[in-house]
């Protein structure tokens, strides 16, 4: 039987991020030139919401567990991929940081086919956790103190994984509730919308395709060990790790994360660059290469839990998104 070790869960000092950055882009100027919006990534959008406007009208007369079947097959990766273009869309790596705003409204776009309003939020809560990385009451990719208590097996681990976008989606209102904003607003009413008009028009099993293939995706999935292969601490003191396998090219390169936390500003395309750029930095780190024996260990690993998180006490003005 696992055992849930809260007694060693780290405290440490601020994060040095923004040193590493200033050493890196001194030392190698070029990466300055990473820095600029990602015109393409504005067609990938919208060609992946189309694509998935076909699917919805593809399995309406399907019987369910065909729906089922292809909601776990092939629309599970899809909205899973959509919701990190959506990742990529909150770094204003679509329009730039001069058109702040087209991206959040283009970030609710690309939120349609998920089923579940969230673009603006995580918006607001991921910017608090590139600033306050593994920030006590802030940074709400922690677990909660429950999380690292109860699930603590194996089997406990097990549904853990299984049901990570429901804890993702609730853990914000037990750690950093936030009051709801203007755009938040916006980005419920339209999906809400869009969501009344698929079921009117096509029917049921197409709005449970849709929602089906974000819980799955989100869930017991490959694509979902990014979720436990960017922080949790498989070995002790390192607390970022970078993924080089091939699902880096359905996640728009989310795998390079050491590479992403040292320069939020790049698109995910040209992360790959960064790493070859900075070598000296980034090869001598320790990496993945299978998001999905990252799950496996997870869960299997009796000394790893949700409490595998490096996690800091707060100090000085703290400064919210």
């Amino acid at each position: 039987m696992s055992r849930c070790w809260r007694d060693v869960r780290l405290r440490l000092p601020p994060a040095r991020r923004p040193l590493l950055q200033q050493l890196k882009s001194a030392k190698y100027p070029e990466i300055k030139s990473l820095m600029k919006p990602d015109p393409n990534l504005i067609w990938i959008i919208i060609m992946m919401v189309l694509t998935q406007l076909v699917a919805f009208y593809l399995v309406k007369d399907l019987d369910w567990k065909w729906v089922l079947f292809w909601a776990s097959v092939f629309g599970s990766c899809l909205n899973h991929s959509v919701t990190l273009a959506i990742h990529e869309v909150s770094h204003n790596s679509a329009f730039g940081h001069c058109r702040a705003m087209w991206n959040r409204w283009f970030g609710m776009f690309a939120n349609l086919p998920i089923g579940i309003p969230y673009s603006i939020s995580f918006k607001r809560y991921h910017m608090d956790h590139h600033r306050y990385l593994g920030a006590d009451g802030i940074d709400v990719d922690i677990p909660t103190d429950f999380e690292g208590w109860f699930f603590c097996t194996t089997f406990r681990k097990f549904i853990w994984v299984v049901l990570q976008p429901l804890f993702y989606a609730f853990r914000p209102l037990f750690i950093n509730p936030k009051p709801i904003s203007n755009l938040e607003i916006i980005n419920i009413v339209a999906q809400i919308t869009f969501n009344i008009i698929i079921y009117y028009f096509w029917g049921i099993k197409s709005l449970v395709y849709m929602l089906a293939a974000s819980l799955l995706g989100l869930g017991l999935h490959p694509i979902s060990g990014h979720f436990i292969a960017e922080h949790y601490m498989f070995l002790k003191g390192h607390e970022t790790y970078s993924y080089y396998g091939p699902l880096n090219l359905l996640t728009f390169n989310v795998g390079y994360h050491n590479e992403h936390h040292d320069f939020p500003n790049i698109p995910g395309k040209s992360l790959p660059l960064v790493r070859k750029i900075a070598a000296e930095y980034y090869d001598s780190l320790p990496h993945y290469n299978s998001w999905i024996k990252v799950l496996y260990d997870f869960v299997m690993d009796d000394t790893v839990s949700p409490y595998s998180r490096m996690k800091r006490h707060r100090k000085g003005q703290v400064v919210l998104e």
